[in-house]
């Protein structure tokens, strides 16, 4: 599907006898969150132990990987590649053997500086086993002169910048880490006398353990025998949480951020609902990640909810199209429309998000097809306008469709009746703290962080046409500068 595709998703437990098979339950929640690799590290006092494999969690692990993880305490992460290549040796948790000690890092985000700060370690003699930006994180705490395994990881952690949300394993603590700005979530649960860390509180509700609290922005949390200790190494930041976690990344049944993601979905479509009315029969959601919008737009305007689209959960990462002729069977895999609920209906068609607009083109046609009258397109976010540095994998600005194209232009290119996104206030408004806590870098194009200009460029530069036939642009209609915001940069 045509969706910004997930970053990554970490969790860690100290203080219980099954540690790796609960660290393994709570990847399984957190599934969602990547798809590419999935990994486990354990330690019992003495020795970190881990296991890494390429797909899905029930395809990296079995009784036997499992069993060879012994301790009680253990650090996992799931895996989608935003920085580096797709391959096992990338996948995390990273290890290494240092002066320090064992370390094994889960990292959830993206290092801004990471490329300076690895040439600067290769030309000091460092050799670099993957291409991941996270492994710059242990050449820095396996070179650092503090003493002590904690102050060597705030010592490292101190020297990156951008998007981090890190579990750390040593031999006897987990560590949590939160970068300042607070772009990716990080919870803190209790599971009896065990404590846990993970990216949602879904991986929580799954292992039947307690919400605590979110880790801060720009704290640092050490678990051990001793209990939690907290800690705050870094400097004032002004906060930028990631207000694509509640839009889509997130699953429905998650407190992101101190709130309830199911909520603020469904506010979302409420107030798409008064600000872009229409004349309708039917509310359709674009299942799955439209459903909460649906359902706040048909509860504020009246307009019954049906489940015209049927999605299938069983193709899998990846789908296989027999033939150039029949292409367009993937969306249909996935999809396939009810007649019943839509034969001459004026339909809403209810989404999160466009990203380039191909698949939405699919999807309405196949509405068409299934005999509605009428069909309008309803967005529960704004128009996303600009790629994002922080950890998720966002097409160049190019590719963007809503940066390059009007709003009538898209709806001709999508085959709608109307199309209409929620506003900017619309969605900030349905989070705490609105504007002032949360990054909208996507939308708006000022960056909270400043990130290399060479990566801004590329991701910035024009495909003439790209391979679903949407409408081709110059590189001169794409060349809009980005701007770093100066008062956090």
């Amino acid at each position: 599907m045509d969706k910004f595709r997930e970053e990554c998703g970490v969790f860690g437990i100290f203080g219980h006898a099954e540690a790796s098979n609960l660290t393994y339950l709570g990847l399984y929640a957190l599934q969602h969150r990547g798809q590419e690799s999935a990994g486990i590290a354990s330690a019992d006092g003495h020795v970190i132990r881990h296991h890494k494999a390429m797909g899905y969690v029930n395809e990296a692990f079995n009784e036997n990987s499992l069993a060879k993880l012994p301790g009680t305490l253990a650090v996992g992460h799931v895996r989608y590649s935003t920085a580096g290549e797709s391959r096992v040796a990338n996948a995390h948790p990273i290890v290494v053997d240092s002066v320090h000690g064992q370390l094994a890092v889960c990292h959830n985000g993206n290092l801004v500086n990471a490329g300076d700060l690895r040439e600067a370690l290769v030309r000091d003699g460092a050799i670099f086993q993957t291409n991941s930006d996270t492994e710059v994180v242990v050449h820095l705490f396996a070179r650092s002169r503090q003493e002590g395994v904690e102050a060597a990881v705030i010592d490292a952690i101190s020297q990156v910048r951008g998007a981090f949300s890190f579990v750390m394993l040593t031999k006897d603590c987990v560590i949590g880490v939160r970068d300042p700005h607070g772009f990716r979530p990080l919870a803190l649960g209790r599971l009896g006398d065990a404590y846990v860390v993970c990216s949602e509180t879904c991986a929580l509700d799954l292992i039947g353990a307690t919400y605590v609290r979110d880790v801060d922005p720009g704290e640092v949390v050490v678990i051990s025998a001793q209990g939690v200790k907290s800690i705050k190494p870094f400097g004032p930041a002004r906060e930028s949480q990631c207000i694509f976690e509640h839009v889509y990344f997130a699953r429905p049944d998650s407190y992101v951020f101190g709130e309830s993601v199911n909520e603020v979905r469904t506010q979302l479509g409420r107030t798409l609902a008064k600000e872009s009315p229409v004349d309708a029969d039917v509310v359709v959601p674009i299942p799955d990640s439209g459903v909460c919008g649906a359902i706040g737009y048909a509860e504020a305007s009246g307009i019954p909810m049906r489940m015209g689209l049927i999605r299938n959960h069983y193709v899998g990462r990846t789908f296989i199209e027999p033939q150039q002729s029949i292409r367009h069977f993937g969306v249909r895999v996935k999809l396939n429309p009810v007649r019943s609920i839509l034969d001459g209906k004026r339909v809403v068609l209810i989404d999160d998000s466009i990203v380039r607009g191909t698949t939405s083109r699919k999807i309405v046609r196949m509405v068409r097809s299934a005999g509605a009258s009428e069909v309008h397109m309803r967005i529960a976010c704004p128009p996303t306008i600009s790629p994002c540095f922080y950890g998720v994998d966002t097409p160049r600005r190019s590719e963007l469709i809503a940066a390059t194209h009007s709003l009538e232009e898209i709806r001709r290119y999508l085959d709608a009746d109307s199309v209409a996104y929620l506003s900017l206030d619309g969605l900030t408004n349905a989070v705490r703290g609105g504007k002032s806590k949360y990054c909208t870098s996507c939308y708006t194009g000022v960056y909270p962080v400043a990130f290399p200009r060479d990566e801004a460029a590329y991701l910035q530069l024009a495909l003439k046409l790209n391979s679903e036939g949407a409408p081709a642009t110059s590189d001169a209609a794409v060349a809009a500068a980005v701007e770093i915001d100066p008062v956090v940069s």
